[in-house]
């Protein structure tokens, strides 16, 4: 079915039958995606005397107990309040409706050949995705100014949906491409990588506090000035999606939380 959806005071047809989901699935008994060493999610029976929370062994129904890390076990959206003393819910600031989106490939560089910083300092090896990459591949003219940023990073993990990042150093952001992005107007970024941060940054996590408008070593929700803004990561990103102009859903659990698990789904503009 298709539908005219007013974005931003213009109109644009979307095909709502065949959104394109940016989330890892996550199979209990299969390979997982993993980072900071973390147990991989598991899904046990539940089971007390006289029920044994499983069909296979005699229980009237399935019953079963997850257990999982959003932040290490799969596609995850989360708020500032992962940073911050006081709680807050990524399911309350999550938006409900369609969000105008721009979905953008960019290539990772050599963090002594990118010209831009962050804190603490890159180490040899490190690759960074720069705000002068994401200015790049902006395009000339879009439907709409996106209030979401899909970021897909070149060169792709060959085995990306079951890739484990415990002892990796993925690609992060500069401190420059997160500024880049508030002066962009984005709100909610996507990225198909485990953190926007540099794995282990002596705690800093620099392009968060600047996303989300948190000052350097503060841990008030108050001082945040983007306390509405998300960050998915661990996202997949297949390449059936081009690059352009989408409307994005970000579907979460509401369930309590600075991080949940997420299905973002992409929606394609058709020609009107």
């Amino acid at each position: 079915m298709n539908a005219r959806i007013s974005v931003g005071g213009r109109e644009v047809t979307v095909d709502l039958e065949r959104p394109i989901s940016l989330a890892i699935e996550l199979d209990f008994s299969a390979r997982q995606p993993r980072h900071f060493g973390a147990p991989l999610a598991s899904s046990q029976p539940f089971a007390v005397p006289g029920f044994s929370g499983s069909v296979e062994h005699g229980a009237s129904c399935n019953c079963n107990t997850i257990t999982l890390i959003p932040h290490c076990n799969g596609t995850h959206t989360e708020c500032v309040g992962h940073l911050t003393r006081e709680p807050l819910d990524a399911h309350r600031v999550t938006p409900t409706g369609f969000l105008p989106a721009l979905l953008v490939s960019v290539e990772a560089v050599a963090a002594e050949l990118a010209g831009e910083s962050t804190e603490p300092a890159p180490q040899a090896g490190d690759r960074l995705i720069t705000g002068r990459a994401i200015e790049k591949s902006w395009p000339i003219s879009a439907p709409f100014e996106p209030l979401a940023l899909v970021i897909r990073t070149l060169p792709n993990p060959p085995d990306e949906r079951h890739q484990d990042y415990t002892d990796a150093t993925p690609p992060y952001l500069s401190r420059e491409a997160a500024v880049t992005l508030i002066e962009r107007g984005i709100e909610h970024l996507i990225v198909d990588l485990p953190s926007i941060d540099r794995s282990h940054d002596e705690g800093r996590l620099t392009a968060h506090r600047i996303f989300f408008g948190l000052p350097r070593g503060a841990v008030a929700l108050a001082q945040a000035t983007r306390a509405s803004a998300t960050i998915t990561e661990l996202a997949y990103i297949p390449d059936i999606a081009p690059d352009g102009p989408y409307l994005l859903a970000l579907q979460v659990p509401a369930i309590g939380g600075d991080a949940v698990p997420c299905r973002p789904l992409l929606y394609q503009l058709l020609p009107a």
